[in-house]
């Protein structure tokens, strides 16, 4: 299939559940729709190849696909010609039962409150003049559900709102539209803050969207105690002090971002250092630490495993303390930055819900690849199915009374506050195992973890061992269905740069394997392929599991796919 054919072709139904969880992932960090650049890029064109031949990717027209089933009224995709365009209304009109919208007059409305303007958006044209059109549906919803009344945006993200009805004020930075207030005015503003009254405790302060499993995502809401006081755990954890020049290397849109970048440091009375760069590079921002004198540093695993493919001694920082956040941190990459900069990485755990539930502190002996120790506050347990404590389960905060920390509940959701607050314990959803010292070692996601000839597998501790052979530079493990053992350990592999993805090195990486992991554990299969990410930084497995379960049903493989008995070397 040609990469025409794929332009034009609608989404498969291999990554129709990878495209909702980018939109799960990712709608609260663009406001108000996702930018199809964003979801198209994750998909990866390339590997949609194999995916697009399925009558029952087309919908009835053969021109619309829905990305989303629960979550269709943020973005929905066309295929077809000029001529096409124009039959799109009636399309999405014959699909409002089951989605939930309609079109009217060119004006998406339904169960969402306000309008919701389609824009076609030419993306690809061939020599046929076809083409693949995107409909932005701008969702008001967001400031709708969430109360919001202030909207501040540079100037390519304030013309997403030209549309956007409601009564909320405008600020716009690095620009000027009509309509908006220009953001440095505030330079001229009075110091002197006058409350206009009392701010309890308990009011309101900030609402996060963070993914759900129906159409419209959480919104996780904190208030003027949970996230100010409640991120002294945070602080805690960080280790921060008074004059530090404190690094966070986040996205605005995630959790941590507010965690690291304003209320621990704030906390601390330290400086929030704030490195602008619209794509990140490892050696600018490693000369940036030495210039500035940047002292605590904090970043996802995945710029951490960036970082460590320099040789870090090059760069004489005046770093004291080195976080990592997001994803576990893997033992290698903990061991590279040690023999680089003498300094110990350390872990923590938390969730948007929450401040730091766990975490490695300042002063608490590291043990390569444990989470730490629970933070002060937080009352931490693992529940087994049957919801009894024990050594190994879902990680679990007691309640009655809830950590400071705490959220306050998903705003206008009751059902779901009352799910995660209203028993004895709020549940995480991750797996956790505590040792004998009171240490917790991540386990995987709840819906990560897997079972491969009745053996349990967590897919963190394979990726451990794949990340300490040299050629590689990530990897993330997911179940490969299986005739025999129901499904056995494929893990997809990035190599680090100037190694080329071959036979041999996936033999090199299947010997290694053997030498470090247990029969059972053994990755039986590798696919060397970029991994999808959110814009977070974190490993979309869902993604590449569902498109695992597509390809092993048609009895295909990747391009660069081996697997362990195609290698006469191993028998």
């Amino acid at each position: 299939m040609t990469e025409d054919s794929i332009r034009n072709t609608v989404i498969a139904r291999a990554i129709w559940a990878a495209a909702t969880e980018a939109i799960r992932d990712n709608i609260h960090l663009f406001g108000i729709y996702i930018d199809g650049v964003e979801v198209t890029q994750a998909i990866q064109y390339r590997r949609a190849a194999d995916h697009l031949s399925d009558p029952a990717d087309r919908g009835p027209d053969n021109s619309i696909r829905l990305v989303a089933d629960k979550a269709a009224y943020v973005r929905v995709y066309v295929r077809g010609t000029m001529e096409d365009v124009p039959n799109v209304s009636a399309t999405v009109t014959m699909q409002r039962q089951r989605y939930g919208v309609w079109v009217d007059s060119g004006t998406l409305t339904g169960e969402i409150p306000g309008s919701i303007t389609a824009e076609t958006n030419p993306t690809y044209a061939t020599e046929r003049g076809s083409l693949w059109n995107s409909l932005n549906f701008m969702i008001p919803a967001s400031l709708m559900r969430g109360q919001m009344r202030h909207v501040v945006a540079d100037a390519a993200g304030a013309a997403r709102f030209a549309e956007v009805p409601g009564d909320y004020t405008r600020t716009i930075v690095g620009g000027m539209l009509p309509g908006w207030t220009d953001y440095a005015l505030a330079d001229a503003a009075s110091a002197e803050f006058v409350p206009d009254g009392p701010t309890p405790a308990g009011d309101p302060l900030l609402l996060y969207f963070t993914s759900g499993t129906t159409a419209q995502p959480k919104m996780v809401l904190h208030t003027q105690q949970s996230y100010p006081v409640g991120h002294l755990t945070t602080m805690y954890w960080l280790g921060l002090r008074p004059g530090d020049v404190h690094l966070n290397i986040s996205s605005p849109g995630w959790g941590k971002h507010a965690w690291s970048s304003f209320y621990a440091p704030w906390n601390a009375g330290a400086t929030i250092f704030v490195l602008n760069q619209a794509r990140f590079d490892a050696r600018f921002t490693l000369d940036t630490l030495v210039r500035c004198g940047v002292t605590s540093l904090c970043a996802p695993p995945t710029v951490w495993r960036v970082l460590i493919l320099e040789d870090l001694a090059q760069w004489p920082v005046k770093l004291n303390e080195v976080i990592g956040a997001g994803e576990p941190l893997n033992p290698e990459v903990i061991e590279r930055v040690r023999a680089g900069w003498g300094l110990t990485l350390r872990d923590g755990y938390g969730q948007t819900e929450s401040t730091c539930m766990v975490g490695n502190p300042p002063g608490l002996p590291v043990r390569a690849g444990s989470m730490g120790q629970p933070m002060p506050g937080y009352r931490m347990v693992l529940l087994d199915t049957e919801d009894r404590e024990a050594d190994e389960g879902e990680l679990a905060v007691t309640l009655n009374p809830a950590p400071t920390g705490l959220m306050a509940g998903y705003a206008g959701d009751a059902d779901r506050t009352q799910a995660a607050l209203g028993g004895s314990h709020y549940r995480t959803s991750d797996v956790a195992r505590r040792d004998a010292d009171g240490y917790y070692w991540y386990v995987g996601r709840a819906d990560d973890v897997f079972k491969a000839s009745d053996y349990r597998i967590s897919p963190f501790e394979l990726e451990s061992a794949l990340l300490e052979h040299p050629l590689v530079a990530e990897a993330a493990v997911v179940p490969s269905p299986d005739a025999i053992k129901l499904a056995v350990p494929k893990a997809f592999v990035v190599l680090k740069p100037a190694h080329a993805p071959t036979r041999d090195a996936a033999l090199d990486i299947l010997r290694f394997l053997r030498g470090r992991l247990s029969a059972y554990k053994r990755v039986r299969r590798i696919e060397f392929a970029e991994l999808p990410k959110t814009i977070s930084g974190k490993i979309r497995r869902v993604q590449l599991r569902q498109a695992e379960d597509e390809r092993r049903a048609r009895g295909e493989r990747g391009a660069m796919e081996f697997w362990e008995e195609d290698f006469n070397e191993l028998k």
